[in-house]
């Protein structure tokens, strides 16, 4: 009697054995295997053991699952502007052709946006430049920025010199931002990082949703940087972040020359520093602007508003998969429904010359064995 009892135990141990693995696996094969949308914050998060298990009549997924909805997008914000700098309204799918490498794509989807703007200041606030000349022409020129600003719009507010700080997180409370400005008061390092600034603040802005810009005021002279400038093209590539650059080059050298000048090669910096940042604004499809005077910045920030809230929104998927880790070189055309040029005229019915201003490519990911 004994025996068959043991016999019996033995038995509903190594049967429970066997049962509580498939038990686990049938609930990691249930999981969701890609990104989902806003986790719920820890408070309205289930407790894991109190989890139901899933029916029985439930199939974990199958493995063609992930090949079917791994399908690379590449989503382009485009905006179209007469020679003059008008923005052409009323342009739809018909109207653009995507080249990528060369070769068509078809648009998979297409929407005139004029949401809210969510912009990210960062300012060169370093103590470079006869005395922190740099630190203090941005800081008060950018001022001239809120003019341009809706109260749905989100801005913050970042500084850097050797470190890139955040003075300000998002907000749609521009005096908050406007104060925040006014209380930097002494810039520190003499040293000028804006390759690692750019890159730090793309970064930030990677799980931020909907359109993304950075407004840099700045020099464009690095000084001390990890990253390189080609290290950090690659990695603004990767980005779907629009860079918008105000170069304070121009008038930092005709201050310098009613203070004694400044020697070519200095000049030869600051021209290569332009370069830079007019290469950063049109590698994300933005644009660059380098006044000389305080009374230019209303007329710019009005540009930079006026190019984020009248962007077209582009999709299309690439012909070539795009995950072979090059360099894709991607050009957009305004046609006609004929497909051919199209043609743009003012109110006087004369033709316009016309620009459009969208990043020039993207950095395909390296796909791999079992992407």
């Amino acid at each position: 009697m004994m025996k068959a009892i043991l016999s019996v135990f033995l038995l509903a141990v190594l049967a429970t054995a066997m049962v509580l693995p498939l038990t686990e696996n049938s609930v990691l094969a249930q999981a969701p295997t890609g990104p989902q949308p806003g986790a719920a914050p820890p408070s309205q998060q289930q407790n894991p053991a109190q989890t139901p298990a899933p029916a029985a009549a439930q199939q974990p997924p199958q493995a063609g699952v992930t090949i079917a909805v791994d399908v690379p997008i590449v989503t382009l914000d485009v905006v179209a502007t007469t020679q003059h700098g008008d923005i052409i309204p009323g342009l739809k799918k018909e109207n653009f052709r995507i080249l990528d490498d060369g070769v068509p794509q078809t648009i998979t989807n297409f929407s005139p946006t004029e949401a809210p703007i969510t912009m990210v200041l960062l300012l060169e606030f370093s103590s470079r430049g006869y005395g922190g000349y740099f630190a203090y022409l941005g800081k008060y020129w950018s001022t001239a920025m809120f003019g341009a600003l809706k109260q749905q719009d989100w801005i913050a507010l970042e500084t850097f010199d050797m470190k890139t700080r955040i003075e300000v997180d998002f907000t749609q409370n521009k005096d908050e931002v406007l104060q925040g400005i006014y209380h930097l008061y002494f810039p520190g390092f003499s040293e000028s990082n804006v390759f690692d600034a750019l890159l730090e603040t793309t970064d930030r802005l990677k799980d931020v949703k909907g359109k993304k810009s950075i407004v840099l005021i700045a020099s464009g002279v690095d000084t001390f940087s990890k990253h390189t400038l080609d290290q950090t093209m690659k990695q603004l590539r990767q980005s779907d972040v629009t860079i918008f650059c105000i170069g304070l080059g121009r008038a930092y050298q005709n201050f310098a020359d009613m203070n004694g000048g400044m020697g070519s090669l200095r000049r030869m910096d600051y021209l290569q520093a332009e370069n830079q940042l007019r290469t950063f604004s049109q590698e994300t499809g933005g644009f660059s602007w380098f006044p000389q005077f305080a009374g230019e910045m209303p007329d710019v920030f009005r540009d930079v508003a006026a190019f984020l809230r009248h962007q077209y929104s582009l999709s299309y998927s690439p012909t070539g998969g795009a995950k072979d880790g090059k360099f894709h070189k991607v050009k957009v055309e305004l046609v006609a429904p004929d497909g051919g040029p199209l043609t743009v005229l003012d109110q006087k019915g004369k033709k316009q010359k016309y620009q459009v201003y969208a990043r020039e490519g993207y950095q395909a990911p390296k796909g791999g064995v079992g992407d």
